[in-house]
């Protein structure tokens, strides 16, 4: 059980505007959220998978990493530290927590709406007629272009983005090539082995984080481990292609 303080829960009700009596009457949603802070197993402090996804009694995920202590990012993003480990009970263990952790509420097509600089690669999934596929249960990884990523492509290949728009059997083909089923974690990606996509062809990863794609093209993974209800992404600074 991952044990969240009185002053964890204060901050929550600060942070959703609601009262500690609007909170405990809402028994779905306490539910959901406290079974989000407990792990089927008993696991101390240094048996924890670091960078790995761990999945909850709720079904949820989160991950826990050491750099600058133990912490979690839950399934929105959140960070919550980790501030006692091991406290021993009969029928398991208890690490403290400093934030509330919340599971995922949002798709990967939500998620991508509320961070800056996809608002092509959305433009892009609605185009191709994807919205419905990338809102499905999955999980999928996406590999994310940023609108930098895509103005770059606009210019080497020397079209418009209304064009390109347009083109929905290559739009699908390019965009499905950055899809990968599964969830496939920062840590959990196969260096040097070819990851095959949801369009059918693959690409490489190398220890520096930097993809190769079918054209032999460089793309630089620049963050890592987005959570999202179905999924994870992954934001890359280039748009990979597959075969010419």
């Amino acid at each position: 059980v991952f044990a969240p303080t009185n002053a964890a829960f204060a901050a929550l009700l600060t942070e959703l505007g609601v009262t500690k009596d609007a909170l405990l009457a809402n028994k779905p949603l306490l539910t959901a959220v406290l079974t989000y802070h407990v792990i089927a197993a008993k696991v101390p402090a240094a048996s924890v998978p670091v960078g790995k996804a761990i999945t909850t009694v709720q079904g949820g995920v989160f991950k826990i990493e050491t750099a600058g202590g133990l912490k979690i990012t839950d399934g929105r993003n959140r960070v919550a530290n980790i501030t006692a480990t091991d406290v021993a009970a009969s029928n398991g263990v208890i690490h403290v927590i400093d934030k509330v952790i919340l599971p995922a509420n949002q798709d990967i097509v939500a998620t991508a709406q509320g961070l800056p600089d996809f608002s092509i690669l959305v433009e892009a999934v609605v185009a191709a007629g994807l919205v419905s596929t990338l809102q499905g249960a999955g999980p999928f990884t996406v590999f994310a272009p940023t609108d930098e990523a895509f103005a770059a492509l606009l210019a080497e290949l020397g079209v418009s983005k209304d064009a390109l728009l347009a083109n929905k059997p290559l739009l699908a083909k390019v965009l499905t090539y950055h899809v990968v089923p599964g969830r496939v974690l920062k840590a959990d990606v196969p260096v040097g082995a070819p990851i095959t996509t949801v369009q059918g062809e693959n690409f490489t990863v190398n220890a520096s984080l930097k993809i190769t794609d079918r054209r032999g093209r460089l793309a630089g993974i620049v963050a890592t481990d987005v959570f999202t209800s179905n999924g994870v992404i992954h934001v890359i600074d280039k748009v990979i292609l597959p075969a010419a």
